[in-house]
C-alpha cells in the first residue's frame, strides 16, 4: 500500500518576475516499507521533490498525496498534523538544537505535541539507535555520526510512515556514511517506515529497493539496484 504518490507533479519558483521550473511532469509511488533514493547533480529537484513530499511546499501542478490525503488539500492545522504524525526529517546537517541535550532533541517533537510519554518514547528511540547511554550529553560533544543518529532517533520518536532524508551522509565519512544507511535499512525492515532520500552518492544509493536519477526537473530512469553489501 502506497504510503507517498506524487502524480504528474511540476513545480515552477518565480525569480525575476519569470518562471524557474524546478520539476517537470514528475510520478513516484513509495510503498510502505520502502526505500526509495533520488540521484542527480546539484539543482535537478531533487530537495524540492522532498519538500512537496512532506508538504513544506506545494506543486505548480499535479498532486501529492500523502497517506491516501492530498496536501494542497489540507489547512495550516491540518498540515501541520499531517507533518508532525506521518512524516520525519532527517538532514544533511543534523539541525539539533545546541541548547537541549541529546534526549531533550529527541522527545522535543512529541514534547511540542502534548504527548506524556514524550521521555520514554525518546528513551526507547535511544536505545534503538544504540545512542541510549549519550542521552544527557549536548551535541556538541558528539561526532557527526553520532549526530546523525540522534537526528535519526528524533525523526523516528513519533513513528512516522514515512521518513524524507536529505543528502543523510553528506557530512561523514565513508565508514560512519555505511553505518548510517545500514540504520536507514534497517528502519524500513523492522519499521515498516517508507524512506525517500536525496543523496549526490551512488554507493549510498546501492542499498536502496528503487534508485530515480532525475536531471533538469525530470524523472530521468528509475533502477532496481542489486544491493551491495556494506562492511
Amino acid at each position: 500500500m502506497s504510503i507517498l504518490r506524487i502524480e504528474h507533479v511540476s513545480k515552477e519558483y518565480i525569480t525575476d518576475g519569470a518562471p524557474v521550473p524546478a520539476l517537470r511532469d514528475v510520478s513516484l509511488n513509495v510503498e510502505r516499507g520502502e526505500f526509495v533514493t533520488v540521484v542527480g547533480r546539484s539543482g535537478c529537484g531533487k530537495s524540492t521533490l522532498l519538500n512537496l513530499a512532506g508538504a513544506m511546499d506545494f506543486p505548480t501542478a499535479g498532486k501529492v498525496i500523502v497517506d491516501s490525503v492530498v496536501t494542497s488539500s489540507l489547512g495550516e492545522a491540518e498540515l501541520t498534523r499531517l507533518r508532525r504524525e506521518k512524516v520525519g526529517f532527517i538532514f544533511q546537517s543534523f539541525q539539533l538544537l545546541p541548547t537541549l541535550s541529546v534526549v531533550e532533541n529527541v522527545e522535543l517533537p512529541l514534547m511540542l505535541a502534548g504527548r506524556n510519554d514524550a521521555r520514554a518514547a525518546a528513551l526507547a528511540c535511544l536505545r534503538w539507535v544504540e545512542m541510549d547511554s549519550y542521552g544527557t550529553r549536548m551535541p556538541f560533544q558528539l561526532s557527526g555520526g553520532q549526530m546523525q543518529r540522534i537526528a535519526i532517533a528524533r525523526a523516528l520518536v513519533h513513528s512516522p510512515s514515512l521518513l524524507l532524508a536529505d543528502e543523510p551522509t553528506g557530512n561523514l565519512d565513508t565508514v560512519t556514511s555505511d553505518m548510517i544507511i545500514e540504520l536507514l535499512r534497517r528502519i524500513t525492515a523492522e519499521k515498516n517506515t517508507a524512506i525517500l532520500m536525496a543523496t549526490h552518492s551512488l554507493e549510498a544509493a546501492a542499498i536502496s529497493d528503487t534508485i530515480v536519477r532525475m536531471r533538469d526537473g525530470h524523472m530521468e530512469e528509475v533502477l532496481q539496484p542489486v544491493k551491495r553489501t556494506l562492511r
